[in-house]
């Protein structure tokens, strides 16, 4: 284990989030906001702490690997997550360390759930620091950071990359990581500048526009009015629908528009189906609300916006949804674990897990009926090979294992099980709002100092696709030539790889 490389990155991450704080005291300028002053020390405080992590660390190479990768993304998204709660902290305006945590960890991880039950209450430059944590952690803490500098030579870097993806799929667009990155971000900064263009074109004050475009590009869902995006004109919450929805797509899409193969587009068969599933739920949703509003085109567009916002787990809501007939708040329960599209800054089990494991479940069917066939599983023509098949039942065992110790766990705060299944569903999935006690209408800050931690972690995993962290937690990662249970443990650089490759974090699903 590299310890002096992983510090050294982990210092440099924490200095490069004092400057994600720095845009946030523009705006307590703009507004004259004295409280600043908490921001200003809060930046002190974390700049301070980069800095001794990255003098006391004295690396002999800056090789890190998958092991590495890792332990630095798990690492830096909780250290991200606890540094970045010192504004609110400090503040006064979240008192309680705890669910100051859990606020800024739901905006790094774009998951958009609250503690707040009065956001306006917030002063404008802590507004804009809760809501530009999605827009930071949209697409990627360390691919943000990889887009502007290297932080490993060599492979390194797509070692980082790869335990930070948003989605199964992880590969390079172009030869180098960084170039990936930058790539990316380029994408990402295009698309969301458009959509700050429409929402100021539609009359939306420009803070507003901000605000909802970062919550909307990191697919996050924190809103700067205590009514959410309810109050918004219809032509706004329409924007912000159709982006949503193109946020929870494959960028590879983007890409292949970029580049003018536009032919390749429908070939991309999660995207594809992506389309289908939003398509089928807003008709579905919208004949069972249908007799709740005074016009089909209303029922739509409701309907529309929360389909877009939990299937891509981004979480506004320009109505209380926790109100709507069974059918249709059931049909959102399951889009919770559906999510958005592998590479995309969405989340959720994602659309191609759920097509493989549906090809999976026929493929075994038909080997049943027909014992002596040879089948083999193609995604977007391709044969997936075995270690792709192993690497999605691990991840999905170890989602729902996670899922249902994290329901047991909450449940100590005696909250009923909607309440309990949906607050874990909403942040292991990165949703925001649930249903019961955490709607749309309510917030999560009725559960006690242990749940908040527990939905902290699901946050945080949800996020990173359930390994990463796991692997932080796991011995096996920490030893080192050691003998561990009777068998000793042999750290070659292959075997850290395989550790990569037996879970969902390199899989090349098209």
């Amino acid at each position: 284990m590299n310890y002096a490389m992983i510090f050294r990155i982990l210092g440099w991450m924490l200095v490069f989030e004092a400057g994600f704080m720095a845009p946030s005291a523009i705006v307590a300028a703009i507004y004259r906001e004295a409280s600043v002053i908490w921001l200003l020390v809060s930046m002190g405080i974390v700049t301070a702490a980069g800095l001794l992590l990255g003098a006391v660390s004295r690396p002999c190479h800056h090789r890190i690997y998958a092991r590495e990768g890792a332990v630095i993304c798990a690492l830096i998204w909780f250290l991200y997550s606890i540094f970045g709660a010192l504004p609110f902290k400090l503040s006064g305006h979240i008192p309680d360390m705890f669910d100051a945590v859990f606020e800024t960890a739901s905006g790094f991880t774009t998951t958009g759930a609250s503690i707040l039950s009065d956001v306006e209450a917030l002063p404008h430059w802590l507004l804009f620091w809760r809501s530009f944590t999605h827009w930071v952690g949209g697409m990627g803490i360390l691919v943000f950071v990889m887009a502007i500098i290297p932080l490993a030579s060599g492979g390194s870097a797509m070692y980082l990359m790869k335990a930070e993806s948003p989605g199964p799929s992880v590969k390079k667009m172009v030869p180098k990581a960084s170039q990936t990155a930058g790539l990316l971000y380029k994408m990402y900064i295009f698309l969301t500048v458009l959509q700050l263009l429409f929402l100021v074109l539609g009359r939306m004050p420009l803070f507003d526009a901000l605000c909802i475009t970062f919550g909307t590009a990191g697919t996050g869902g924190f809103s700067v009015l205590n009514s959410g995006c309810a109050t918004y004109t219809i032509f706004q919450q329409v924007v912000i629908t159709v982006f949503m929805i193109l946020f929870g797509t494959n960028f590879s899409v983007f890409y292949l528009i970029m580049m003018g193969r536009i032919r390749e587009v429908p070939k991309v068969s999660e995207a594809m189906t992506y389309y289908g599933i939003i398509g089928a739920a807003v008709a579905l949703m919208t004949i069972n609300i249908r007799g709740s509003y005074t016009s089909i085109g209303l029922a739509i567009k409701d309907a529309a916006f929360q389909v877009g916002s939990i299937i891509t787990t981004t979480g506004f809501s320009t109505t209380d949804f926790n109100i709507w007939p069974a059918f249709s708040k059931w049909i959102l329960i399951l889009l919770m674990f559906v999510g958005a599209c592998a590479g995309s800054t969405g989340g959720g089990i994602k659309v191609s897990r759920i097509q493989v494991v549906f090809k999976a479940i026929m493929k075994e069917l038909d080997s049943v009926i027909h014992p002596n066939d040879v089948r083999k599983i193609r995604y977007d023509g391709k044969v997936l090979d075995h270690a792709v098949l192993r690497g999605i039942n691990v991840f999905i065992t170890a989602y729902f294992v996670v899922f249902g110790l994290s329901v047991l766990l909450v449940s100590v705060d005696n909250f009923g099980l909607e309440t309990n299944f949906s607050a874990v569903a909403a942040t292991l999935n990165n949703i925001g709002p649930g249903l019961g006690g955490v709607g749309p209408a309510s917030n999560f800050s009725g559960y006690g100092a242990f749940s908040t931690c527990v939905l902290i972690f699901d946050m945080i995993a949800g996020r990173l696709e359930i390994l990463p962290v796991l692997i932080l937690l796991s011995p096996h990662t920490w030893a080192e030539g050691s003998v561990l249970r009777g068998k000793h443990v042999r750290r070659s650089r292959e075997a850290e790889n395989d550790l990569m490759m037996s879970g969902s974090l390199e899989m090349e699903l098209g």
